[in-house]
């Protein structure tokens, strides 16, 4: 059966859905709003972690191209601020890594196109998704903001939010120290809000992608109005009391000689309403669109799951379309039972984390500070948002998973 497919968005979902389409010589269409150089030449996108599991991915599209250790990273520190500071790490079993979108898409883009895809560079709205859909046997939105998403229809029982919970500041700054080990630190200032530190490769090097999660009404707040290109100076100064108030566990490992923007587009400003959409819409004729990535499911990066659900989703669907043989109403049913759990578990997580910690979530905390079995599985649990919703959907599923370490980690002590 000749399959033919159209994508809309060169994001992650669009891309590694593309790239494994040609793998078996599917017919594949990317319909993208920019070009590979716009991409590039764009301001900064977000600061996306890719972990194990998307880098498996990556390597089974033959798209690995960063494997020197140099631009890994292996585990995640964590700052807890308060009456009783809490600093630990947990260890990935396998390493994370990000690379600058701007560097990885465009890359991505002409492996496409090297393997027979084809790329067409135009904007895509609602009204032209019906017509569109008489090109192809089954269209795939990747991509997509305003009316476009609208088009999918909003779940409002795993759309608790109509608003951004945290304003966020995500830049990419020189002048700041790696860890050892190189990790990812996640830095808390209760109430006030988050700031995650990540090694990045950009287009001059390494460097470190700063994102603050800043709390509504919180002393940080302001950041996401401040504003660089008016007063670098000022802008630096402010990012750097800031955080030495706040978050001086990242503070501590800064030069203050040499920390600046890395460049004056590296810089993003702005907020994310967490939202869950229907991943399917009907378009008439027997024509249907299935949503991936971003305009499915959109999460607070937070937890860097964004980029890493969308490379999931994108394997599930093509796993579908090479397989099935015909792209109907039970195509559709089949590829949401599929993805849905960790769809869902990786939105639900990261939306518990985005309010005040229960009592039990404040004593998982504790334990995973003298805990390493537990603080481990829990970081190499960013793989797999689903098996970390097992354990944290209910506080009695909470407080069962820190029972149970305790008693593993007193076995092992005994034996």
């Amino acid at each position: 059966m000749e399959k033919r497919i159209g994508i809309i968005g060169a994001g992650v979902a669009g891309l590694h859905l593309g790239l494994y389409l040609r793998q078996h010589d599917i017919d594949v269409t990317i319909i993208s709003d920019r070009t590979a150089d716009q991409i590039a030449r764009a301001r900064l996108p977000n600061t996306a972690a890719h972990f194990a599991v998307t880098i498996a991915r990556e390597k089974m599209l033959g798209v690995d191209h960063w494997p020197n250790p140099e631009f890994h990273y292996t585990c995640h520190n964590h700052s807890f601020g308060g009456p009783r500071r809490l600093d630990f790490r947990g260890d990935f079993t396998r390493p994370s890594r990000a690379i600058d979108h701007r560097v990885y898409l465009p890359k991505l883009m002409e492996d496409f196109q090297t393997r027979g895809g084809s790329i067409e560079v135009k904007a895509i709205d609602a009204p032209d998704l019906s017509v569109l859909a008489q090109r192809f046997d089954l269209l795939v939105v990747a991509s997509g903001r305003g009316a476009l998403a609208q088009a999918f229809e909003r779940v409002i029982e795993d759309s608790p939010y109509r608003h951004p919970q945290r304003q966020l500041l995500a830049a990419l700054f020189s002048g700041v120290r790696r860890t050892d080990p190189v990790g990812a630190t996640l830095s808390v200032s209760p109430g006030h809000g988050e700031l995650i530190d990540i090694p990045i490769l950009t287009f001059g090097g390494m460097a470190s992608a700063l994102l603050f999660e800043n709390i509504p009404g919180g002393e940080l707040e302001m950041l996401t109005r401040l504003r660089y290109d008016e007063n670098p100076k000022a802008f630096i100064g402010t990012v750097l009391e800031k955080m030495e108030q706040h978050h001086p566990h990242i503070y501590n490992r800064i030069d203050i000689p040499t920390f600046d923007l890395c460049a004056p587009t590296d810089i993003l400003q702005g907020g994310v309403t967490p939202t869950v959409r229907l991943g399917t819409l009907d378009l008439g004729d027997g024509k249907f669109a299935i949503a991936a990535g971003d305009i499915h499911c959109t999460v607070d990066p937070l937890l860097a799951q964004g980029a890493n659900g969308a490379s999931h989703t994108a394997f599930v669907v093509g796993e579908e379309i090479v397989k099935d043989v015909a792209f109907n109403a039970r195509f559709c049913e089949r590829v949401a039972q599929r993805r849905m759990d960790r769809v869902l578990a990786a939105s639900r997580w990261t939306n518990l984390f985005l309010q005040p910690p229960s009592p039990e979530l404040m004593e998982l905390v504790f334990e995973m500070s003298r805990n390493q079995v537990l603080c481990d599985e829990f970081t190499n649990n960013f793989n797999y948002p689903e098996r970390q919703w097992d354990h944290l959907a209910s506080a009695e599923r909470i407080r069962a998973w820190i029972e149970t370490r305790r008693n593993v980690t007193a076995a092992a002590a005994v034996a």
